[in-house]
């Protein structure tokens, strides 16, 4: 079966073409710049060149109408035609609590979907967007929609729910909802798979550490708790978000600086985090190395701070979950950035993590980063959302 993965935000279009019987990635690519001036795809076959191509995209029907014509193109494409397209799975961001699976995706699915807008305004609409616009193009082919959020509803109520009155949960539904759930999914029944134990008896911590960043406690397969809440601002220090704050931080900077709250939640999503905190050096954790090893003080305080919140969070959720078996490095900092593990594993040493300086030299690959005698297993594990979409997408649709 080829399975067709989109994953949409408000001016982008990520996809990956997979057979789901070797799990091949056949052909991926990214439309850039939809409905905005100098718009391009960028496409890349299995085997073959990436190309990118500057081609007007004034919305997300016409960047999917591409991404067929790349994939079925007489020279560069993959397959014959659209007909070999057996199945679409969509990224979803938010689900709320009315999606703790997987769906195939249908009207009424679609109107329930709408109805977390408010609770990821960024992302669900241009989510929406993409499925309307595949649906228009394929009609007859069956959709499934995977959540970031679904993951994570196995939470208990006491991991979910905020210190505020109960009535805002209620009307609202303002709780911690958690984001990456394909990711820490994925992950964790990976690092259960390599060490050849059932997933049902191991307790393990999940950082995805890229951009955006998150953890989570995967307790016997089910997520018990995670850092993300309401929406992906909360828990860690990430490349440009702020992470966990004193809430009266908004309004006290909002009064001194003459702003407006939503400014002031503005400069928490897009210019703090490491960004912020090294001085603006970058959200990019080679630069901020780079510029730690040349004596920058503002970039070394950021790369600390950054290890120790996660570092908390590992040793709160070990304490939640009453023991940690495995601990899970994964996405772009988790899997290439050894200098960022070793540096949070300082302090795990008293879990008995046993890091192998010589093992966390290893960058993208899947290594087991602790020796054999180890009372905690440290792995580390590179994640592949568009993989776990696509499985996901096979079963429902078989």
């Amino acid at each position: 079966m080829n399975v067709l993965v989109i994953n949409c935000g408000s001016s982008s279009l990520k996809y990956q073409l997979i057979n789901s019987d070797s799990e091949e990635v056949l052909a991926k690519g990214l439309c850039e710049r939809i409905g905005i001036d100098g718009s391009a795809i960028v496409h890349q076959p299995a085997g073959g060149e990436k190309t990118r191509m500057e081609v007007d995209m004034p919305n997300h029907t016409k960047a999917v109408r591409l991404v067929i014509e790349k994939l079925t193109d007489p020279q560069a494409g993959v397959i014959a035609s659209l007909d070999k397209i057996d199945a679409v799975g969509h990224r979803i961001v938010h689900g709320g609590e009315k999606f703790a699976t997987s769906v195939v995706l249908n009207d009424e699915v679609l109107s329930a979907i709408e109805q977390c807008n408010d609770l990821a305004p960024l992302h669900n609409p241009a989510n929406l967007i993409g499925i309307n616009s595949c649906r228009e193009i394929m009609p007859n082919v069956p959709m499934v929609g995977v959540f970031d959020t679904a993951f994570h509803q196995t939470m208990p109520k006491k991991a979910y729910l905020y210190g505020l009155p109960l009535s805002y949960y209620e009307k609202y539904k303002v709780r911690r909802y958690g984001f990456h759930g394909t990711s820490h999914d994925f992950v964790s029944k990976r690092a259960a798979q390599i060490l050849g134990k059932d997933i049902k008896d191991l307790k393990i911590i999940v950082c995805h550490l890229g951009n955006g960043a998150s953890v989570s406690a995967v307790k016997y397969g089910e997520s018990v708790d995670t850092s993300m809440g309401l929406t992906p601002l909360e828990g860690l220090i990430m490349g440009t978000r702020s992470g966990d704050i004193d809430p009266a931080i908004v309004t006290f900077i909002a009064e001194k600086e003459g702003i407006s709250a939503e400014q002031v939640l503005d400069i928490c999503n897009k210019k703090s985090g490491v960004l912020g905190l090294s001085g603006g050096v970058s959200s990019d954790f080679r630069d901020l190395g780079e510029a730690a090893a040349e004596g920058d003080e503002a970039a070394k305080t950021a790369l600390e701070t950054y290890a120790y919140r996660v570092a908390k969070y590992v040793g709160a959720y070990a304490a939640a979950m009453n023991g940690v078996d495995v601990i899970v490095f994964t996405a772009g900092v988790g899997e290439n950035n050894g200098d960022a593990r070793a540096k949070i594993g300082k302090y795990l040493g008293f879990l008995g993590t046993n890091i192998d300086p010589e093992k966390n030299k290893l960058r993208g690959e899947e290594v087991i980063l602790s020796d054999a005698d180890a009372k905690v297993v440290t792995m580390v594990i590179p994640t592949n959302e568009e993989l776990a979409i696509a499985r996901e997408t096979v079963r429902l649709v078989k």
